[in-house]
Parts: C-alpha cells; structure tokens; sequence
C-alpha cells in the first residue's frame, strides 16, 4: 500500500528571518507520522501572497495533504485566507458558529468585541470550518481533485487544538497508509563512525523496508530504526528484535531504548537506585537545574542547587577557598572540585555536580582560563572528579552544551564509568 503523502507549509517573515523557530511542522511531522503519513517536504514562506500561491501550486503536484500554518489574524498582514477564498474559488461568508465563539471569547477577557474582529468569522464558502477550541481564528479544509488543503494558526497552542481536535481523528478515519514504526536507540561516549564499524553486520542485513539513520549530537548518538508495512503489530515485533541485536552488540553505550531527553536519562537512573543530585551552577546560571526540574517527578531525585555567579558566594555559601581562586581562577580544577563538595554538604544528596567555565568568546579580566574552558567535578563525598571541556560557540550553545556534558558526566559517574 503505497502510503499518503503530506506537504507542510508554513507562513511568517518572522520564521525567514529567524525572529521565531518554527517548532509547528515537527510537531505536525510527528503526528502524521504516527499515522502512517509521510511528510515529504517542510517549506517556509513569507507573508507574499505570490510566494504563498507558488509553494500551493508546487505543494498540489506532490502531496495528498497540504498543511499550511500562519496567516489566519484579523490584521493586515494576514493574507492566507483570503488567498485561499481566491485560489479555491469561493467568497467569503460570516460564520455565525465561529462568530459566536469569537463575541464569548471577548466576553470572557472583558475586552470589547471590535468591526475588525468580526473578521475572524470571515470563512471561504469552498472550506469546511475546523473549530478552534482555544483561540479566534478557525482552521479550513478545502478538496480537490482528491486532495486536501488544511489551513491552520500560526499560533502553536491553537494549531496543536484543531489537529487535536478535528485534523487527526478525521484522517485516522479517512486515510488508510502503511504503518511507520520508529524505535530509537541512545548511545553515548562513542563517535558514530565507531559504532558503524561495530554493528556493520547488523545494518547490512536489515531487510528492505527497515532503515537505520544515525543522529549524533555532543556526547551521545542516536540509533534510529524505522520501517513501514502493512501489520503494524508484526512490524514492531520486527523492529524490535533488530533493536535488541543493537543493544546487545552496543550494550556498553546504551543508556536508553527510546528517544528522550538526557535529563530523563538521568532521572530515570536515580529513581531506579533511589539516589538524590543536587547542582552548584556558575557559568550555567541555573539552566542544569531548569532542564532536570522539566521532567516530571524531578523533586524525588533533585535535591536543590545554587547558582554560585559570584566570587563571595562560592566563598560563603560553597566554602571555596579564596586563596584557590586568587592561586588558580575561579574556572580551574580545584575550584571546581570545592564546589561539588560544597553543594553536596549543603544539600546532603547522594551526589553533587559543579560547574564553573567562560562561555563567551573573549578573555575575562583576571581569569587565567581561556575563553570556552569549562571545568566540571562530580562527587560522592569519597571521591571527587573534575573534568575540563573547551566549547568553540556562541553564549547559548556553549551553555547548553556544557548542561548536556555536565548531566552526561553525572551519568557515568554514577555508573561507575567515570575515573579520576
């Protein structure tokens, strides 16, 4: 069965000109993905209505289903409706269901219900309204030719409850494709050439409708299995028996047999042996304590953690000599390791991670370290390691990269896989 074919686009200058990321087509990937659809390609256009047409046009040659988000406001520069009324051939027409909902929203904020709001009611007679349970503007369904056209907010929150709502249980209905089954596989402290080198046998015996795609990122790569047929319960019986020969052949890398965060990873082992973490974050400010505090139930594991930005409160609070950092710099090994076991005294966890480092690019005054150097240490209480990176990117992906090799160092301390 040949499957079905969906085409994304999505509308905003904002998005080409990198004012907003746009998270809606891997959030709508997903979705149809489960689903048994195959997304064969994302496009982002501008607020143009002549770019809008062209990718519609090209859109319409390729695809099943277009998806198209943005554009749908009651201001001036939200051309998608209106284009669309034009390019299906229909008239706008007050939809007295929408406008109710609209006038009650307005009502429930106590704020005025204005002529330029009514627009909002304003629907092509060729769509079929998809209700919009959690804002203004409705979303549209147009056929033909045996094609679909759904047109959505650019808002995420609303877009995500119309497909929730009304898209996805009307093509779970309608659209019949071959199942795709995905099973991922996480390995960390490897390179994906070494792991390529190690399980060639596997990867080329999987038959033809199973395909492995490697995913690295910093310190860990992802081992991706993804195969289509027709049986859905047999294929995953399929997918996971390659998968267990994977896991089998890379058990001393594997940290996870599904696609989750290193966060949960983390939460995951000390839930499992029952342990606790707590944090002393410098260059980091806080961000190790925000991605761990995301996962649900965090407060069994972490304990707390200080954001140590100055030199008086790794002093007073962490109990950091002063003589160490006028000696080595508040970015160096030994004040590194003080930190770990201060935050560990102070929270009395099981374990402790610190982190202290320059994530941007030029020198600090008076620092010895040079720019990119951040020093990690984890400890026990009996035993203190510390670790020096060095990252070569802008502020905010040195830090979240440093977070990433802070949280994967924990890991392997815990595991007994991280020596002195």
């Amino acid at each position: 069965m040949a499957n079905t074919k969906a085409y994304i686009i999505t509308i905003g200058d904002e998005l080409l000109i990198g004012q907003t990321i746009d998270t809606n087509s891997a959030w709508i990937a997903q979705k149809l993905n489960a689903l048994g659809i195959d997304v064969t390609k994302r496009v982002a256009v501008g607020d143009e209505a002549q770019a809008i047409t062209h990718a519609l046009d090209a859109a319409l040659t390729e695809a099943d289903i277009v998806f198209i988000t943005g554009g749908l406001g009651p201001t001036a520069d939200d051309i998608t409706k209106p284009l669309l009324c034009r390019y299906f051939d229909g008239k706008l027409v007050i939809n007295e269901a929408v406008l109710q909902h609209v006038k009650d929203i307005f009502a429930k904020r106590n704020r005025p219900f204005l002529e330029r709001n009514m627009k909002q009611a304003e629907v092509p007679d060729t769509c079929t309204v998809l209700f919009n349970p959690m804002g203004t503007a409705p979303g549209m369904l147009f056929e033909k030719d045996g094609r679909m056209v759904i047109a959505m907010p650019g808002v995420p929150f609303e877009m995500m409850a119309i497909m929730e709502t009304a898209v996805l249980p009307m093509l779970q209905e309608r659209i019949k494709s071959d199942a795709i089954v995905h099973k991922t596989t996480i390995t960390v402290g490897e390179g994906e050439s070494f792991i390529a080198e190690k399980i060639l046998d596997i990867e080329s015996a999987l038959p033809e409708h199973i395909k492995l795609a490697y995913l690295p990122s910093l310190g860990t790569v992802k081992l991706r299995l993804t195969a289509k047929g027709a049986n859905i319960t047999s294929l995953n019986a399929e997918v996971l028996h390659w998968q267990d020969k994977l896991v089998t052949r890379l058990q001393d890398i594997v940290v996870a047999r599904e696609d989750i965060s290193f966060e949960e990873i983390l939460g995951r082992l000390l839930r499992e042996k029952q342990q606790t973490i707590c944090l002393a974050e410098s260059c980091t400010g806080g961000y190790i304590s925000h991605l761990l505090t995301q996962v649900s139930g965090a407060s069994n594991y972490y304990k707390g953690g200080v954001v140590s930005y100055l030199i008086e409160v790794k002093e007073n609070l962490l109990q950091v000599a002063e003589t160490d950092i006028v000696n080595h710099g508040a970015v160096s090994e030994a004040v590194a390791k003080q930190m770990a076991t201060g935050a560990l005294k102070l929270f009395g966890a099981d374990y402790s991670l610190s982190i202290t480092g320059i994530l941007d690019k030029e020198p600090v005054k008076g620092e010895v370290a040079a720019p990119g150097t951040v020093w990690m240490a984890v400890s026990d209480g009996k035993q203190t390691v510390a670790k020096m990176f060095r990252f070569f990117h802008d502020r905010q992906r040195n830090k979240e990269s440093a977070a990433t090799m802070g949280m994967l160092l924990l890991w392997k301390f815990i595991n007994g896989k991280l020596t002195a």
